[in-house]
């Protein structure tokens, strides 16, 4: 996906104006690219500048699950290189924000890269974290006359503390019914490479998830990371339930009466 239009990738140092670099990921770019202009349009309304890198690829997570540290570098280097004269990197995936966290340790040994790699690290966020914790931004105007439950994603919630920051920002979706999730900070089985490898214990683990999903009687399941929605949309659409499924950022960008994950074409 494109933005719109580029900027200038340095501090606009006459508004204060931060510069963002949108890291798309993979899985939104292929599969749910509106997601990814659903982050654009809410990191503009939270007063950003968003440019979205054309050289950006993989982050190297897959690489370095498998122990491919040698391939999980050399993509680190391109995210490095593409994203390290913004202002925020900022990434609607809490598994993908955490890989690029996860880069120093790649590079010791190599004292550049690794200074280079932890500056980039710290300048990381996760997009609904980014938007309550750094620019404390609210949703306005937005109207979705429904009920939604919510699962929050381990890389999100264990490594990078993302809990009640999605929770507060559709707090703000005038006519949005949140239902707790029983088992809301349980894997949903997907766990990137994991499902690949061990898809008979996935399978499992995201059957009980998508139980306690219809036991909400949820008109929407919302979540954060678009891998662990894929997954779990799959099996709630194999079990012939009603639930429809929508990455966070959709809906408070007022993109909630459009196709659901697993609706397009």
């Amino acid at each position: 996906m494109q933005a719109a239009s580029p900027h200038n990738q340095h501090q606009d140092q006459a508004s204060g104006t931060p510069k963002v670099g949108l890291f798309v990921t993979c899985l939104i770019d292929l599969v749910r690219p509106r997601i990814g202009f659903a982050a654009i349009s809410l990191l503009e309304q939270a007063g950003c500048l968003v440019d979205v890198p054309q050289s950006q690829t993989c982050c190297g997570q897959p690489a370095y699950n498998s122990g491919d540290d040698n391939h999980a570098r050399a993509l680190a280097r391109n995210v490095i290189a593409g994203f390290e004269s913004f202002d925020y990197v900022v990434v609607p995936s809490g598994s993908c924000a955490g890989m690029i966290k996860k880069y120093p340790p790649l590079f010791q040994g190599d004292p550049a890269w690794q200074q280079r790699a932890e500056a980039l690290a710290a300048r990381t966020y996760e997009l609904l974290s980014f938007l309550v914790d750094v620019r404390g931004f609210r949703p306005k105007g937005v109207t979705l006359h429904t009920s939604a439950t919510y699962h929050d994603s381990c890389s999100g919630l264990r490594q990078l503390g993302v809990e009640a920051q999605p929770r507060a920002l559709l707090a703000s979706v005038e006519g949005l019914s949140l239902t707790p999730l029983p088992g809301h900070d349980i894997c949903c089985g997907f766990g990137g490479t994991f499902c690949v490898k061990y898809p008979a214990i996935s399978n499992a683990i995201v059957d009980e998830k998508a139980r306690d999903i219809e036991d909400t009687k949820a008109d929407l399941l919302l979540g954060g990371d678009l891998g662990c929605l894929l997954n779990m949309a799959g099996k709630l659409h194999r079990r012939g339930a009603a639930t429809r499924t929508f990455h966070t950022a959709e809906i408070l960008a007022g993109m909630g009466s459009g196709p659901a994950i697993g609706e397009e074409g």
